[in-house]
């Protein structure tokens, strides 16, 4: 069975220029396997690759002398397709988790935001420490800047600071990330 020749039942990437969509007068043309078969009129390239029940995909539309390719386009497209999959995973996205805290923070509940911080810290997120100063602890920064220079020194043995406290608004803000594995 040939290929189809209408393009219109297949799937194809909006970016792609594959078989009767290419409109160049002339294209160099590369076979299946790698090899020049030279510069051939777009007809002659299309029934070429229609004898060996391939497609035509325009590699390089912008050259001076457009270059297309004979292959399998479906095969093409899932090879893509897996090749943009496998950069996915291999992607890594950091969070920032956030936590809030007091500038009167009771020691325990220190200690439990504190775990909670190192735990996330270990699993390589990133943690930022939000600090909300409520109606006349504005006038008391130098409390919570205490507060927050304690966390730094509690937790200094697997992150740092990546980000400065600072304020914006009514909030301090300060971001630890984990220390980088020697």
């Amino acid at each position: 069975m040939g290929r189809i020749k209408n393009n219109k039942n297949r799937r194809k990437e909006p970016t792609d220029i594959v078989n009767e969509d290419i409109h160049f007068k002339e294209v160099l043309v590369i076979g299946p396997n790698g090899d020049q078969l030279g510069v051939m009129m777009r007809r002659e390239a299309l029934e070429k690759a229609y004898e060996m029940n391939l497609d035509l995909l325009c590699v390089a539309p912008n050259a001076p002398t457009p270059v297309c390719k004979i292959l399998d386009y479906g095969k093409f497209r899932f090879e893509e397709q897996k090749k943009a999959r496998d950069a996915k995973k291999k992607q890594h996205t950091t969070e920032i988790k956030a936590l809030r805290v007091s500038p009167v923070i009771d020691q325990h509940d220190f200690d439990t935001k504190l775990n909670q911080a190192r735990e996330w810290i270990e699993d390589g997120q990133k943690v930022r420490i939000d600090m909300r100063f409520r109606g006349r602890m504005i006038t008391r920064q130098e409390v919570g800047k205490e507060v927050i220079r304690n966390f730094t020194e509690q937790i200094a043995d697997i992150a740092e600071v990546s980000k400065q406290a600072s304020m914006e608004g009514n909030t301090m803000s300060v971001v630890f990330s984990p220390k980088k594995k020697q």
